[in-house]
């Protein structure tokens, strides 16, 4: 159960992403990136050093137990998640302030669908019917939402096929502590992003609003709902993960709705309905379980 409180914390959190998100829209996407993934890596490379020095010799001592073909999955699996995530974030980042709310929240809901396929297909997780099922519901719902909107469908395949990939090669990625892979992948992120500071970065902000969001960013939604992401795929497989990704772009929705007042019709509404239904299908069996222990 416990892995399951930690998939919907995470997703939950991301799910209000935007109200801070959204005030940074006059900066550049570009620069949001980079001082988001710089204060990252700052931050876990401090933590790194100064708190975690334990698991650091910890792991250090399994890297050397390691066969050569051992070490260099490792590597591939953690670095390969690295260059995922800054995909990824840059296309959330550019969709969110020059796109729509609505088509970051189109591309949590493909990213279910995909991970879901992704993961029979590469780590030959096992759906059953109901959840196949569910996942031609959520099919469905999409193709609804991307009625009359193709640039929103066109940045929802791209956020989201880069953040299931992520989901997928991380269920293989165990060999090592989660807090540390997450490290490495944002420090790479960051010296992937360091060639192209000086090239595509805007002129040094000089807002304190700026850098206190980018904080929060950091911090509550980067660090915090990542590492909890990756405890969850310790516990449920990355299909189930990504179903219940769904809690994000449903509050994400919301919010477009609501505090955006972005127009919704009832093609929209009736998709996020599909959704809500695709969800109860595909988790019922998999919750009963751990409540009945």
């Amino acid at each position: 159960m416990k892995y399951y409180i930690a998939a919907i914390c995470a997703f939950a959190t991301w799910g209000f992403f935007s109200l801070v998100l959204k005030p940074l829209h006059h900066y550049l996407s570009a620069d949001i990136l980079f001082y988001r993934v710089f204060l990252c890596a700052a931050l876990m490379l401090a933590i790194g050093l100064f708190i975690r020095r334990r698991t650091l010799r910890e792991s250090r001592i399994i890297i050397k137990s390691m066969t050569p073909q051992e070490r260099k999955r490792t590597a591939l699996l953690t670095l390969g998640g690295g260059l995922l995530l800054t995909g990824n974030w840059f296309f959330f980042i550019y969709a969110m302030n020059h796109v729509s709310v609505k088509a970051t929240s189109l591309a949590y809901l493909v990213c279910p669908i995909l991970t879901a396929v992704l993961a029979a297909l590469i780590l030959k997780e096992h759906l059953n019917k109901w959840q196949w099922a569910a996942v031609g519901l959520s099919a469905i719902s999409c193709m609804m939402l991307s009625f009359n909107s193709l640039p929103d469908l066109f940045y929802a395949v791209i956020t989201a096929l880069s953040y299931a990939l992520y989901l997928v090669i991380q269920r293989r990625n165990n060999a090592l502590d989660k807090f540390l892979n997450l490290s490495i992948q944002i420090i790479f992120a960051a010296l992937i992003l360091l060639p192209f500071f000086p090239v595509f970065s805007g002129p040094v902000p000089q807002e304190a609003f700026f850098y206190t969001s980018i904080a929060v960013i950091a911090v509550l939604f980067t660090i915090v709902p990542l590492f909890l992401n990756l405890y969850a795929l310790k516990g449920i497989n990355s299909s189930t993960v990504g179903m219940l990704l769904y809690i994000n772009p449903i509050i994400a929705f919301n919010l477009a709705i609501f505090h955006y007042h972005e127009q919704i019709n009832m093609i929209q509404l009736s998709a996020y309905v599909l959704i809500l239904i695709s969800i109860i299908v595909f988790n019922v069996q998999l919750i009963r379980k751990p409540l009945s222990r």
